[in-house]
């Protein structure tokens, strides 16, 4: 299997959990939906139908990723604009709305990932990949939030090997509570662990058909872990894919 690996970064990320609302919450890192947007953006995927949900979904594409920088979270006030005035030129002349509201909103002090990506097309990962090397993007790419915008940087195109043999063995992603053997990690002095249930499938509706809970550590150390499965690469990484 081939992998393509490239880093993304930005000054701020907000990837919105889902029982959230008016004061929003971040996920730790883009879940695979997320992941799916940014592949999108970069590929140049439909955005009237919510193409990139299907192209780069679960069933098309794998996904893994890397905490690069120690998670770090901060909230600030962000301003919304009411735009649902009567007036077109005008948005904000009906005296009943508020003109602008404040939400006090949770992000991510400059996130650093790296993304691994295969794909089942082999069309579909070429031209992925030749984007990417040339640094080239359809649309602007961003962290969650429009207003977040990120960059990016190939890092290699790499040959995958699957692994199931059940032996414990460092992990550099996330890893899926499913795909543990007995939910089986191996706790180490030194690290932290926390996890989070994040949404892995979305259809193109943007309807959630499934999440999944997973295991992380937050300052970007590996996890030692006996899984079902995983993969490595021919850089000495092992990665599980969500």
């Amino acid at each position: 299997m081939k992998v393509i690996v490239f880093d993304i970064w930005g000054d701020y990320g907000h990837f919105r959990k889902f029982y959230t609302t008016s004061s929003p919450l971040t996920f730790s890192f883009p879940p695979p939906p997320t992941i799916a947007g940014m592949l999108g953006a970069i590929y140049g995927t439909d955005k009237g139908s919510n193409e990139y949900l299907k192209l780069f979904g679960y069933h098309e594409c794998r996904t893994a990723l890397r905490i690069l920088i120690p998670i770090k979270k901060v909230r600030m006030g962000l301003n919304h604009v009411e735009t649902r005035g009567k007036n077109l030129k005008f948005p904000m002349s009906d005296k009943n709305l508020k003109p602008r509201t404040q939400i006090r909103t949770e992000l991510i002090k400059s996130p650093h990932f790296r993304i691994y990506v295969s794909h089942r097309d082999e069309k579909v990962f070429q031209r992925l990949c030749e984007n990417i090397k040339n640094h080239k993007s359809f649309f602007s790419l961003s962290l969650g939030l429009s207003e977040l915008l990120a960059d990016f940087k190939y890092i290699g195109l790499y040959e995958a090997i699957e692994i199931s043999n059940g032996e414990a063995v460092e992990i550099t992603t996330p890893v899926v509570v499913d795909n543990l053997l007995e939910r089986n990690i191996v706790i180490e002095c030194g690290k932290r662990y926390f996890s989070e249930k994040i949404p892995i499938i979305m259809n193109q509706d943007r309807v959630v058909e499934k999440y999944e809970e997973v295991i992380f550590e937050p300052d970007g150390k590996t996890l030692m872990a006996r899984l079902k499965s995983y993969f490595t690469l021919e850089n000495g990484e092992n990665i599980a894919f969500f």
